[in-house]
């Protein structure tokens, strides 16, 4: 792969975009509602940015070329995605934008919720602790780690309405004083060496165009025997890009997620150790012997379902449910209610959760790779004594 170039950041521009395309929607009450109030023009502007990465790029004819112009563009791509799923994310699966393992009878929300207090937990989150959440959404995990732990949470994002719509539910939720939000590039963080006692990612740093690159940032960012932990989505070590299907299904996944390059479960190790950390845990969540997969409330299986409370999320999800809202939507944007390319935006999802479900029966896909790892507390005697580093006078 070609070295990485990172984009140059310009905050003013997005915050500019931001202010044009959501108005005042970040404070509404529902995905939904947020999502009929977009300027028309900066949401074409935003589908048409996003969707020049994928139109008429099929997995049959995917060129090295084509990924890495995605590669080039990481954080471009990865703020218009957010810029147009948000709203759909909240409406359709929750403010925890990620998957999780089910137990027995356990209903959605708890399910979320455990996965979030199992990373804390392995982590070992105390109170006080300062930790970064990379990646942080619209700040459901962060909101729980603060809750389950009592450590102090910074959240990072390159999107200008999550930022608005978790420092909203932040203050709902009394939390202000626990959690922070601030922009940035995860590829290029602003913040000095040596700065956390911890730092996790829940299926986030799958953006980045170089696992190696963005694990480097959260190695520098950490103190010396701090702690680093990540769910992680990745193909597995059954993914073969010389076939048509896999990579069909890959392509599905990376276009209806915003990922510009998703690697393999070994690129992951490799990368996370190269960029200096010592392993203390690694395994595919995904391949515990749980009574129901983690794919199924997008897969609309309801022989799943264990609480009522789950039907509305779940009947979303499935094949119908999805089309009657699809239809819905596309309705309201052809009389002009919702903007141009929200159905497009919701069509690709849908792409996406079905190749998510393959991924996952196939055994082709994880998206809870869970890494635990340290950084040692010789790090920065070791960067002291790096000749290859230049030491301020």
């Amino acid at each position: 792969m070609s070295p990485i170039a990172l984009e140059q950041e310009d905050h003013a521009r997005d915050a500019a975009f931001h202010k044009a395309l959501h108005g005042k929607s970040g404070k509404e009450r529902a995905g939904f509602l947020a999502m009929m109030k977009k300027d028309k023009i900066a949401q074409a502007a935003a589908v048409d940015e996003y969707f020049k990465h994928w139109d008429n790029k099929a997995a049959e004819v995917e060129t090295d070329e084509t990924r890495k112009a995605r590669r080039d563009e990481y954080a471009t791509l990865t703020r218009h995605y957010y810029n147009l799923a948000t709203d759909l994310y909240e409406y359709g699966w929750g403010q925890s934008f990620h998957f999780c393992r089910f137990a027995y009878g356990e209903p959605f929300n708890q399910a979320i919720a455990r996965h979030e207090h199992y990373l804390a937990h392995v982590m070992g989150l105390r109170d006080n602790m300062r930790v970064l959440d990379v990646g942080c959404g619209v700040g459901g995990p962060a909101r729980e780690m603060v809750k389950f732990s009592g450590c102090n949470v910074i959240g990072l994002n390159n999107n200008d309405y999550q930022i608005e719509r978790a420092t909203h539910y932040a203050a709902k939720e009394g939390l202000s004083d626990k959690l922070k939000f601030t922009k940035g590039d995860f590829m290029q963080m602003s913040f000095p060496e040596n700065s956390f006692d911890a730092v996790y990612a829940i299926e986030a740093t799958v953006h980045a165009p170089s696992l190696e690159g963005i694990y480097s940032q959260i190695f520098r960012v950490l103190k010396p025997g701090g702690v680093f932990g990540v769910y992680e989505w990745l193909m597995t070590e059954n993914y073969d890009n010389d076939n048509p299907r896999h990579r069909e299904i890959r392509l599905g996944i990376e276009q209806g997620d915003g990922i510009s390059n998703m690697e393999k479960i070994s690129v992951a190790i490799d990368a996370i150790k190269a960029a200096g950390f010592e392993m203390e845990m690694h395994e595919d969540l995904a391949e515990r012997d749980d009574p129901m997969p983690w794919y199924w409330p997008i897969a609309g299986e309801l022989k799943y379902m264990s609480s009522l409370m789950d039907f509305p999320t779940v009947v979303r999800m499935t094949k119908i449910g999805r089309s009657i809202v699809h239809k819905f939507v596309g309705g309201l944007e052809m009389i002009g209610i919702a903007p141009r390319g929200t159905q497009k935006t919701a069509d690709s999802l849908a792409v996406a959760a079905d190749c998510l479900v393959a991924g996952g029966k196939e055994k082709l896909f994880t998206p809870m790779y869970l890494m635990v790892a340290r950084k040692p507390l010789d790090a920065a005697t070791a960067l002291l004594q790096d000749p290859t580093i230049p030491v301020p006078e």
